[in-house]
């Protein structure tokens, strides 16, 4: 697992404890890093695919 992985578990686990506690602002921060390691893991596949293309 990447940072990537890393990052969208982290969030999910930020997320839960925010909807189990009742804090919207943990839930918010929980989906926001979800969503950053998404785009990460996106980057990292397109980079990926330029370098298979350029070998």
């Amino acid at each position: 697992m990447g940072k990537s992985g890393m990052q969208m578990g982290k969030g999910k686990v930020e997320e839960t404890l925010g909807k189990a506690t009742g804090n919207e602002r943990m839930k918010a921060e929980g989906k926001a890093e979800q969503a950053e390691g998404k785009v990460r893991e996106s980057a990292d596949k397109a980079r990926d695919a330029m370098k298979r293309r350029s070998h």
